[in-house]
């Protein structure tokens, strides 16, 4: 994917700007009573519509805290999708990118999948068109297709699992045990990182994703020279040299678990800043630390949060609740055979809890061994 087709300046929520690389509109900051009287109009809706806000751990606090006010959750992808499909409500509002959308709707197809703006997207997702990879997949057809879940329904349709950063390790590590070679789309860090772990014989789709791909190795060890009891906490969506300095590196959900449950007192986190929030909320005596994304001559010293992510708005959530305004569609044809490949994830995760707990705890080497 080529990067520079999504740069240009921003301006965040809080009325600050960022030249570093900024690719999507950011919702207007609202005056604190114009924001509480949003809050106030879609608690309403929510009811009058049996509709509930499902938020990733990503978006803006104030979204995470309303999902939880009002009935719903906030969780990274995995358990994203298995709450929409688990929960009695009509109508899902999914406050994250277009991606997480379209797993709630193939989960959930008699239920309507709304989005406070479809333009929030993935470059994961957009580096891996359908098209191509069908390609990509027609030459190899000897590996079972594993696909990350920040991809599109048509690209799942391809495929033979999906997989989330809480599950991917597992799946794969107990596939690679079956004597099977995998292809793999569309995160390469990921991938490598899962095929050092496994030893497993993967193919990788040359993708990445705009934030994590910016944390740097030379400022992280800069950084955890001056907080040298500091836990390091990487996503494996992070580059090679960045991973290898993590003391846990995992999932959303993993990390989060790492803050609340580890002993040190300051925590170094290397993902998307909106996970600070919730890490803060659960763990409020841990010092959390940003991980930095570019060096000294850098605008910022760390600039990780996506901004497809910071798209959502509240504004956004009460003008999908009452305009019925961006939904989620998705061709029947491509719904079902996506379905397929995420209701093998959600089974597997379902019957090897041993392994899950094993990946969502920290990605460690030889997952299988006793």
């Amino acid at each position: 994917m080529n990067k520079e087709l999504f740069d240009y300046p921003k301006q965040d929520g809080s009325g600050a700007t960022c030249i570093a690389q900024a690719w999507a509109k950011v919702p207007r900051a609202l005056p604190e009573e114009e924001k509480a009287q949003i809050i106030q109009k879609i608690k309403s809706e929510l009811i009058k519509q049996d509709a509930v806000l499902i938020a990733h751990y990503y978006i803006d606090g104030a979204i995470q805290d309303l999902a939880w006010e009002t009935g719903g959750f906030v969780a990274d992808s995995l358990e994203m999708a298995r709450f929409g499909k688990n929960h009695s409500a009509k109508k899902l509002v999914v406050a994250g990118v277009k991606f997480m959308g379209e797993s709630a709707k193939i989960l959930s197809p008699e239920k309507t999948v709304l989005m406070p703006d479809l333009d929030a997207t993935c470059s994961l997702d957009l580096g891996c068109p359908a098209e191509d990879f069908n390609q990509f997949c027609d030459a190899h057809p000897d590996r079972e297709v594993v696909v990350y879940a920040n991809t599109s329904a048509a690209v799942k349709a391809r495929a033979d699992w999906m997989v989330t950063s809480s599950c991917a390790l597992a799946i794969v590590h107990e596939l690679h045990q079956q004597g099977k070679k995998i292809l793999w789309a569309p995160d390469r860090h990921l991938g490598r990182y899962i095929q050092d772990q496994t030893g497993a014989d993967m193919l990788l789709w040359e993708g990445h994703c705009i934030v994590h791909d910016e944390f740097k190795a030379i400022e992280l060890e800069t950084l955890i020279k001056k907080h040298p009891n500091a836990m390091v906490l990487v996503h494996p969506e992070s580059p090679a040299h960045v991973v290898d300095l993590a003391d846990v590196v995992g999932s959303t959900s993993a990390m989060i678990k790492a803050v609340v449950e580890g002993s040190a007192k300051e925590y170094i986190v290397a993902t998307d800043k909106g996970i600070l929030h919730r890490m803060r909320q659960l763990a409020p005596e841990k010092i959390l630390i940003e991980a930095p994304t570019a060096g000294n001559s850098a605008t910022c010293k760390s600039c990780a949060h996506c901004p497809w992510m910071a798209m959502n708005g509240l504004e956004g959530i009460l003008n999908c609740l009452t305009n019925q305004s961006g939904e989620i569609l998705v061709d029947e044809t491509i719904r079902s055979d996506a379905q397929i490949c995420i209701e093998r994830m959600l089974s597997f995760t379902t019957n090897h809890p041993e392994l899950l707990a094993k990946a969502q705890h920290g990605f460690v080497k030889n997952i299988g061994a006793a």
